[in-house]
């Protein structure tokens, strides 16, 4: 009886590694496909017509939530830069309490960017709905996405995987202290992009009709 469950035991052992050893090479090789359309400097980041701000919650623990204010300030700035000119923001509305797109457009309109030049996306409830939904609802054939590093990483790797050309403007991290937990999840987050996209196929939860996105002359 000890013996088979001393096998049992390796078994479940040479599993877990295994997983592990799994997650860590997918997220080391989604971070290097990912690296040469990476930018971070406003002057040095190609021209593209429309960028996505990907959603995320604008307060955190009763204060602002610093990724929040990060993507909306790297937004104005290459908004003001004429790097971009038109912007779609894309995140969860799941109730009326709760609206990640009209909140960033009003923080958007609130340093200057022109109310006519942001498109709201109500159902980009994950980073794979919102660049399908860009694809496929907006019509979008090429975009800059807008989020932290780790974020851009996976959300390029959506992209190619269904066809857009994108590159990424990293906006300003947080201190790592503080984004150890938001790494360790985002680990696990690119273990579940690439079983959606290779192994399941998934689609966004919402399609419908299509829009556009307008965009400054």
């Amino acid at each position: 009886m000890s013996k088979r469950i001393g096998r049992i035991g390796k078994i479940v052992l040479f599993l877990t590694m295994g997983i592990i050893l799994a997650l860590i090479v997918n997220d080391f090789l989604i971070a290097r496909h990912a690296s040469s359309r990476l930018y971070y400097d406003v002057d040095k980041t190609p021209r593209i017509p429309v960028a996505i701000v990907l959603g995320t919650s604008k307060y955190a623990q009763g204060t602002v939530n610093l990724y929040y204010r990060a993507r909306i300030k790297a937004a104005v700035d290459l908004f003001q830069a004429g790097k971009i000119q038109g912007i779609l923001v894309s995140g969860d509305n799941a109730t009326r309490e709760y609206d990640e797109p009209t909140t960033m457009k009003q923080d958007l309109i609130k340093f200057g960017v022109p109310a006519e030049f942001i498109t709201k996306d109500y159902a980009g409830f994950r980073t794979l709905d919102s660049i399908i939904r860009a694809q496929k609802v907006f019509g979008l054939k090429e975009i800059m996405i807008i989020s932290q590093r780790f974020h851009c990483e996976r959300a390029l790797y959506i992209s190619d995987a269904v066809g857009i050309e994108a590159v990424g403007f990293c906006a300003e991290d947080v201190p790592f202290a503080m984004s150890i937990k938001i790494r360790s999840r985002e680990v696990l987050a690119r273990a579940i992009a690439f079983i959606d996209i290779h192994i399941v196929g998934r689609q966004p939860k919402f399609l419908g009709k299509r829009e556009q996105v307008n965009i400054s002359q």
